[in-house]
């Protein structure tokens, strides 16, 4: 760890260089961008500020690095933290100069920023309760630490012709996303991994191929190593629009990518000396008691529980985070896991600290409706064609205007482009930011997904119904809405039998 957190403090001087240029106007936005995005910052629309996103390995974000994130918001006067799908969180309106103090400064505290865009490694995902929910196989987070810390290890060592995501899963539910990543490894009952790679989200998604099973944990890095030595050997490097490791799929068909990955594989573990130790790791904290609320969550340690807080569309306030950090300083063990949902946990509380968290961060989604993903959106992000964050506070505003009750709207997904930064592809309802032409002209609009489904074993992504003009969504939602509570059940009950009249509802509001 020592030697490459002093390499990226050092590379700072290229970071440095490079964001005085641009901001003082004597680099290109596409020059600047091919440098920032190596150290996960990028310019932000218009060109006169910018974010940087830090990393935290495995979702996990300790007290000391939640008062990082605090104590840097309020010194900068910060009013937009984002919390990303790949469990990272964004500072953003930041100047060049403060972009640089953050990524100085946040390597201090152990946080990396090095990475966080550009073609490299990127956050290694877990499913954010590893460790502490009920029914899981067994806790990933030590294996994922030990995956992030080999990445960061090599990351001046390979050049890939995109970025490489790699994720875990202890659970059916998987959270993170394993079976559809760059490389996925899905924990066992046995204690072994199944494998997954080649699979992602965005244009042209895949899921992804089970490449090896019954793998043991030891040999994790070998995997690691083959599918970065694959991509880099067989990956596009003149079509950045197809060189993600999912178009192996096609360039080299699944049998041949098969193929190629175990030559590469059997090679490596002949070759040995990438076994990997890890300690698992232990909770000793006990509680007392039971507590219950909405969001309150029994962890599998007897008399713990587990906070959950979504800050509506992922943007958690500096003055709430503030109010969460004074709140759980002094607790033991206390620590905090960021969902690719936008969701926070706060884990390993007793009944009393569980129920002092629960009041901090009453501002947050209380239905399963306003726990619905956006990424930031076209107002800050440059790649964005639509502004999604302001569709969700719209439609969260139109629902609680109708009085829907809880569960009559599924969570949706909201990404302001094909990028699917909001996952849109993998939710029961998706949207998808673009135009639609009316009249011949050009209007905002968002392509509707459905029936997306992300959990282990019933992977699909949703089917693209078409455009429907933005400003109507939050009207064919409500009515949606209307249409499942009329039935006296829930969305999730009603949907799968009345899949033709949602579509019947979808064309009216896209056609009329």
């Amino acid at each position: 760890m020592k030697d490459y957190m002093n390499a990226f403090r050092e590379d700072l001087a290229q970071f440095d260089e490079a964001t005085r240029a641009f901001y003082t106007g004597e680099m290109s936005k596409q020059d600047y961008k091919g440098i920032s995005g190596g150290f996960g910052s990028y310019a932000e629309k218009g060109g006169h500020s910018g974010m940087i996103r830090l990393r935290m390995t495995a979702g996990r974000m300790t007290k000391e690095k939640l008062a990082f994130v605090v104590e840097t918001a309020e010194r900068l006067h910060l009013d937009t933290l984002k919390l990303t799908t790949c469990q990272t969180i964004q500072l953003h309106h930041l100047t060049g100069r403060q972009i640089l103090d953050v990524a100085a400064k946040a390597l201090d505290c152990g946080i990396v920023c090095r990475g966080g865009g550009g073609d490299h490694p990127r956050n290694v995902m877990v499913p954010p309760l590893s460790g502490v929910l009920p029914g899981e196989t067994f806790d990933v987070i030590p294996y994922a630490e030990a995956v992030a810390d080999y990445l960061l290890s090599i990351l001046y060592d390979i050049k890939m012709p995109r970025k490489l995501k790699v994720a875990f899963s202890n659970h059916p539910s998987n959270k993170a996303h394993a079976t559809i990543r760059d490389l996925g490894f899905i924990a066992r009952e046995d204690g072994t991994f199944d494998v997954y790679c080649c699979g992602g989200m965005g244009p042209n998604p895949k899921k992804g191929i089970l490449i090896a099973e019954n793998v043991k944990g030891q040999h994790l890095l070998y995997h690691v190593r083959t599918m970065i030595d694959v991509f880099m050997e067989h990956g596009n490097y003149t079509q950045r629009a197809k060189a993600r490791t999912r178009y192996l799929q096609e360039s080299l068909g699944e049998e041949g990518l098969r193929l190629v990955y175990h030559e590469k594989l059997t090679a490596l573990m002949q070759k040995g000396g990438m076994d990997l130790t890890v300690s698992p790791a232990v909770i000793t904290k006990t509680g007392t008691g039971s507590v219950s609320g909405r969001r309150i969550i029994s962890q599998k340690q007897p008399g713990l529980f587990a906070v959950s807080y979504h800050p509506l569309g992922g943007t958690p306030s500096p003055v709430v985070l503030r109010r969460l950090l004074d709140t759980i300083h002094d607790m033991e063990a206390v620590e905090i896991r960021l969902s690719p949902e936008g969701t926070m946990y706060i884990i390993n509380c007793t009944s009393t600290e569980a129920k002092a968290i629960e009041e901090v961060t009453s501002d947050g989604a209380e239905t399963l409706f306003e726990h619905s993903v956006s990424c930031i959106g076209a107002s800050i992000c440059q790649q964005g064609a639509r502004d999604s964050q302001a569709l969700y506070h719209a439609c969260i505003n139109a629902v609680r205007d109708a009085k829907l009750p809880d569960g009559a709207l599924p969570q949706i997904h909201i990404s302001g482009c094909p990028s699917s930064c909001g996952t849109h592809q993998i939710g029961m309802i998706g949207f998808q930011g673009g135009v639609k032409l009316v009249d011949k002209k050009p209007v905002p609009a968002f392509f509707l997904h459905v029936n997306g489904c992300d959990l282990q074993g019933a992977e699909h992504f949703g089917e693209n119904w078409g455009p429907m003009e933005e400003e109507r969504i939050p009207a064919f939602l409500v009515e949606l809405g209307q249409l499942a509570a009329a039935s006296g059940t829930c969305f999730m009950e009603w949907y799968p039998s009345h899949l033709e009249d949602m579509h019947a509802l979808a064309e009216k509001y896209m056609n009329e």
